[in-house]
């Protein structure tokens, strides 16, 4: 598995356009939105797995303390359950490079 390091450069258009059609049923990327079925993705980058306030996370979720960043997300959207085994989270992943980069590059703007 390729890093972050390693990964294209992200486009964040493209990367809205990932949101919308394969996260948007589940989350809010926007700072002060509500949860969904998954939690509200605000403030994202720099907070620990399983800390947004008001959401139910799963044991694995919280136990697992990942700081989320550029690097962690990248890894933890190619495959989240194998990344945190037992997660809710019912996302298969994104297997393309690409589409990570580009959600990720999304996300960096969205979640501030």
């Amino acid at each position: 598995m390729a890093s972050f390091g390693e990964a294209p450069a992200g486009d964040a258009a493209k990367g809205a356009k990932i949101f919308k059609t394969k996260c948007a049923q589940c989350h809010v990327a926007e700072t002060g939105g509500g949860h969904k079925q998954g939690p509200c993705l605000g403030g994202l980058f720099g907070r620990t797995s399983g800390t947004a306030a008001g959401f139910s996370y799963s044991a694995a979720n919280k136990n697992a303390a990942v700081s989320w960043s550029e690097e962690t997300l990248y890894d933890y959207l190619l495959n989240p359950k194998k990344y945190i085994p037992g997660t809710k989270m019912v996302f298969a992943g994104l297997k393309k490079p690409q589409e990570r980069a580009d959600l990720i590059a999304y996300l960096k703007g969205a979640t501030v």
